[in-house]
């Protein structure tokens, strides 16, 4: 595989503001879509405890779920320059949902038979 790479040193002659308005605005519509999937995470790990499914397969679905949202959560901020606003607020409902899911994974561990893990 050959390739050619070139790389630039570029200045913002006019419109700063706005671009950086835009790319803020872009990283907010992301970050609130994953708020909306983190409603969704706490409304699944809830359906867990109301339908008594507390099985290692559902904990184990669950966790994977959480990895995915930490990874998307991670690109994001990758793309994330200027520091948009809705970082603080995405922060906050993916550690909602760390501490669902832990209190979940306690229960089930109970159920199972095995105690909740000790630290």
């Amino acid at each position: 595989m050959g390739g050619v790479a070139y790389l630039f040193d570029a200045t913002l002659l006019a419109g700063q503001s706005q671009l950086v308005s835009d790319f803020n605005a872009a990283r907010d519509n992301e970050y609130e879509e994953i708020v909306d999937r983190c409603e969704d995470f706490l409304r699944q790990v809830s359906k867990e405890y109301d339908e008594n499914h507390f099985t290692y397969a559902e904990l184990e679905e669950n966790d994977v779920d959480l990895v995915k949202l930490k990874g998307w959560i991670e690109r994001i901020r990758g793309r994330d320059v200027f520091g948009a606003a809705g970082l603080e607020a995405t922060i906050e409902a993916f550690e909602r949902c760390e501490k669902s899911l832990e209190d979940y994974a306690a229960r089930v561990y109970t159920e199972e038979g095995e105690g909740p893990l000790s630290s």
